[in-house]
C-alpha cells in the first residue's frame, strides 16, 4: 500500500466516526452528469505523410454516466468529509472498427480498446477523495482534477482525465489563494487504470516509452485590486521538467464595455533524466538526434485580449514558443491539456520556434431574446515551426513549417421546463499543416449534456 492509499485509509476511518455530525450530511451533494459524446475525425491526405499507422477516419459514439458526491464538513476545529466520483463509459457505437486505435495504442478515441483493438462495449472508474478543513484552509487526498496553470485536468471527450495525490489549499490571507500539491498517478479520459506521468516524446505507450511516478507543484493567485489578478505557479515533473509561470489577468472598463488582458509567461528546463536518457528526451528541434528529440528547454509568451459589449466579444491574441523542445506539460499520450491560450479543438500550436496569431468571436444570444443560445468561432495559425520528424525511417526536417486552425462552437441550454439545463453542442474543426509527419484533419462533435441533482 503506498502513503497515499494508506493516508486515504486513514481518513476514511476518522470520518466514519463522525459521519454522523451535523454539517456533514446537511452540506452534502449529489449530482449525476449525463454525456452523449459522438465525434467524427477525418484525417486527410495519404498516408504516407506520416510514420504511424493512422487511421483515415475516426469515429465513435458513447453515453456518459458521471456521478459526483460531495460532502459536507464536520463540526469542530478540524472539520473532515469525502468526496466521490464514479464514471460510466457505454459505448453505442465505434464506426466499424474506425475507433482510432493503432497497435501501440491501448484504446482509441474515445473507448479503451481489446488486445485486437476493439473498443470496449463499456469502462467504469471510482474516485474516492478524503478532505479536512481548518479554518480557510482546505487538505485533499486522493482523486483530484486541479485546473492550475501547470496541471490541468481534460474534459475533452465522454469521460474526464482524473489524477490521484494530494493537495492544500489556502485562503487565509485576504485576496491570497496559496495552492500546493503532488501527484503520483493519471487516469486517463479513455481508461479505467491509472498510469504514471510523461510528456511528448517519452510518452509512447510501449517498453521504449519513460514515465515519473511525482509532480510537484504550488503557487498562487493574488487579487491586487478587484479588477486586477497576479500569477505565480511552479511544477516539476520528476526527472523530465520543470516549470515557472507567471501571469497576470486585468478588468478594463471601456466604454459599454470590458476589455480582458491575459498575460501569460512560462519558463521550462530539464529536470533528472531528461538533462541526459534519451529515453526521456522531449519532441522538439534537435538536429543529429533520433526524430529531433532532446532535453526540454523552451520559453513561451503569450497574450489574449478580449473585449465583451452587448453579447459580443471579440479578441485577439499572439505567442511565442522559443527554445529548443515545445512546450512541455503533463502529457500521457492519451488527451491532455495545457494552460495556453492556444490550446484547440485539435491542435496546441506550441511547438518550438512557433510564433501563432488567433482571432476570435463569440455571441450570447440572450441579447436578442434566445438566452441560453450562443455561438463562437476561433481561428489560429502558427508559423515558423522548427521540428524534426522520423518519417520513412529517417529524420526529416521541418524548420519553417506552419500551421492553421478553424474552430466553430454551437450551443443552446434549454433554460425553463422539463427539459431545463439541457444542453446541445456542437463542434466543427479544421486543422492543415505542412509539418513533416501530420496528416490535416477536419472534425465533428456532437455533444447532448443533461445534470441532475439527487441531493
Amino acid at each position: 500500500m503506498n502513503k497515499s492509499t494508506l493516508a486515504l485509509a486513514v481518513a476514511v476511518g476518522v470520518l466514519a466516526q463522525q459521519a454522523g455530525a451535523a454539517g456533514f450530511i446537511e452540506d452534502s451533494k449529489a449530482t449525476l452528469g449525463l454525456r452523449n459524446f459522438y465525434i467524427n475525425t477525418d484525417n486527410r491526405d495519404s498516408a504516407a505523410r506520416t510514420a504511424s499507422n493512422v487511421q483515415s477516419k475516426n469515429e465513435e459514439w458513447g453515453q456518459g454516466f458521471d456521478l459526483r458526491f460531495t460532502s459536507g464538513y464536520t463540526q469542530g476545529t478540524v472539520g473532515f468529509g469525502i468526496d466521490a466520483i464514479g464514471l460510466l463509459g457505454v459505448r453505442l457505437d465505434s464506426g466499424g472498427g474506425t475507433n482510432g486505435a493503432t497497435p501501440t495504442s491501448y484504446g482509441g478515441t474515445v473507448f479503451p480498446s481489446e488486445s485486437n483493438g476493439k473498443a470496449v462495449d463499456n469502462f467504469s472508474s471510482l474516485g474516492l477523495t478524503a478532505k479536512a478543513k481548518i479554518s480557510q484552509t482546505e487538505l485533499k487526498l486522493g482523486t483530484l482534477q486541479p485546473k492550475l496553470p501547470v496541471i490541468v485536468t481534460n474534459d475533452g471527450r465522454l469521460l474526464p482525465q482524473t489524477f490521484q495525490g494530494g493537495q492544500i489549499t489556502s485562503n487565509e490571507i485576504k485576496d491570497l489563494t496559496l495552492v500546493g500539491g503532488q501527484i503520483e498517478h493519471a487516469k486517463g479520459r479513455n481508461s479505467s487504470n491509472n498510469e504514471e506521468l510523461s510528456i511528448a516524446g517519452a510518452n509512447a505507450h510501449t517498453a521504449a516509452g519513460r514515465d515519473s511516478n511525482k509532480f510537484i507543484y504550488g503557487g498562487g493567485d493574488y487579487k491586487i485590486t478587484k479588477d486586477l489578478t497576479a500569477q505565480y505557479y511552479y511544477g516539476n515533473l520528476e526527472d523530465f521538467y520543470k516549470q515557472h509561470f507567471l501571469g497576470l489577468v486585468h478588468n478594463w472598463s471601456i466604454g459599454p464595455g470590458v476589455l480582458k488582458s491575459d498575460l501569460r509567461y512560462f519558463n521550462s528546463s530539464d529536470d533528472g533524466a531528461n538533462g541526459h536518457d534519451s529515453a526521456y528526451f522531449s519532441s522538439g528541434n534537435y538536429q543529429g538526434f533520433r526524430a529531433g528529440r532532446g532535453k526540454v528547454d523552451n520559453n513561451l509568451y503569450s497574450g489574449l485580449f478580449l473585449y465583451s459589449v452587448a453579447g459580443h466579444t471579440f479578441g485577439g491574441g499572439y505567442q511565442v514558443s522559443n527554445g529548443s523542445s515545445d512546450f512541455p506539460w503533463l502529457n500521457q499520450g492519451d488527451g491532455s491539456s495545457a494552460y495556453i491560450i492556444t490550446d484547440s479543438q485539435i491542435a496546441k500550436f506550441a511547438r518550438a520556434g512557433e510564433r501563432t496569431w488567433q482571432a476570435r468571436y463569440s455571441y450570447d444570444f440572450a441579447k436578442v431574446g434566445l438566452p441560453g443560445a450562443t455561438a463562437g468561432i476561433v481561428y489560429l495559425r502558427g508559423d515558423n515551426i522548427d521540428t524534426i520528424a522520423n518519417t520513412a525511417a529517417h529524420p526529416v526536417s521541418g524548420s519553417g513549417r506552419s500551421e492553421w486552425e478553424r474552430d466553430l462552437t454551437l450551443a443552446y441550454v434549454v433554460q425553463e421546463g422539463p427539459l431545463k439545463n439541457l444542453g446541445l453542442t456542437w463542434k466543427n474543426a479544421m486543422w492543415r499543416n505542412d509539418v513533416p509527419g501530420q496528416r490535416d484533419q477536419d472534425e465533428n462533435r456532437l455533444i447532448v449534456s443533461y445534470s441532475i441533482p439527487l441531493l
